[in-house]
């Protein structure tokens, strides 16, 4: 049986059909109402018909949002994603992630597997023992795997995210 401890971690799987930001602000909302602490970092104002849509990341307790979109991609690349963007939105949460019940993420992703963008808060929060919800795409599952390898992963409804809260 996998560790108990490491079943606090969950991903969702994303994918172009799954508005996953309303799924994890859903979630966050209702866990917050029932008293639960919540800290993270939620996608907002995203353009679904973009590779790299997120505009911004909102912080779910201070609601203070950061930039994390360039108006123009760096060379070499369609992806509008701004590193720096990332970097300072999680700087800003990691001294939440102490006191929280639980942390969510927006998503696992490019930068994330070079230790980029909100890996500080990924790492933090793994080593701290706090449970961890967040989505990765398909093309970054093994740099999850190699990071998270006992997470769970859970069905894009939120009675599954709910069920997984409740039991662990």
């Amino acid at each position: 049986m996998a560790d108990r401890s490491r079943r606090n971690i969950a991903a969702i799987a994303n994918r172009e059909t799954l508005d996953s930001p309303a799924l994890l602000a859903a979630a966050a909302a209702k866990w917050a109402t029932e008293g639960v602490r919540v800290v993270g970092l939620l996608a907002r104002n995203t353009d679904s018909t973009e590779t790299c849509s997120a505009g911004f990341l909102q912080d779910i307790v201070s609601t203070d949002q950061y930039s994390v979109r360039l108006d123009a991609a760096p060379a070499l690349t369609t992806c509008h994603l701004d590193a720096a963007g990332m970097e300072r939105a999680c700087a800003a949460l990691l001294d939440q992630i102490p006191s929280a019940d639980i942390v969510v993420l927006s998503k696992f992703g490019k930068l994330e597997t070079t230790q980029r963008g909100l890996w500080a808060a990924f790492a933090a929060t793994v080593a701290a023992g706090k449970p961890l919800l967040t989505t990765v795409s398909e093309k970054h599952v093994d740099a999850w795997k190699a990071f998270a390898p006992e997470s769970v992963w859970l069905g894009d409804q939120l009675p599954a995210i709910e069920d997984w809260r409740l039991n662990i």
